[in-house]
């Protein structure tokens, strides 16, 4: 039996509710408002992923080129759905989010990852790996400093996109 196909897409504001449900289904994601979800893909769309399987969000990854660094991509949030696991669907959505013309003059990805989460840890240190790029890591948003102590530090994880790019041509 094959696997079911899964297509990559860039999503539209009528997209937003799909994703909001998406991301609460994918436990222990932070869930924004579902207008947040609807900004994202109507504003942000050339660098947001939706991934489909049979019709159905499977996959998604919010990102933003930062405007304080137009060569950054500052990745938000990754999800992907229990029934699309084990695909590399991650790496997929990273692969063809960096290749659009949306992302032609980035030269880096940024994202924030707690210690504990161990599936972005494995997406993006295998991202880095896989494509020979290094991969510097420190705390940045600290529990105490930014969450008043009820969040978990976010580390900032930063690759340098052109060893990554040159490595996978």
């Amino acid at each position: 039996m094959t696997e079911t196909e899964i297509m990559l897409r860039t999503p539209t504001a009528e997209d937003g509710s799909l994703v909001w449900q998406l991301v609460r289904d994918c436990k222990p994601l932070d869930e924004n408002s579902m207008y947040c979800n609807v900004i994202q893909c109507d504003h942000f769309g050339d660098t947001c992923v939706l991934a489909e399987m049979d019709n159905q969000p499977v996959g998604w990854i919010s990102a933003y080129i930062r405007p304080d660094d137009p060569e950054t991509l500052f990745v938000w949030q990754v999800a992907v759905s229990p029934l699309a696991r084990g695909r590399g669907l991650g790496r997929k959505m990273l692969l063809d989010l960096v290749g659009r013309d949306a992302c032609a003059g980035v030269t880096q990805i940024q994202t924030t990852i707690t210690r504990d989460n161990n599936a972005s840890w494995g997406l993006f240190t295998g991202f880095a790996e896989r494509h020979g790029a290094d991969m510097e890591r420190e705390a940045h948003f600290t529990s105490e400093d930014h969450f008043d102590g009820t969040a978990k530090t976010e580390h900032l994880v930063t690759i340098p996109l052109a060893e990554a790019l040159d490595a996978a041509a």
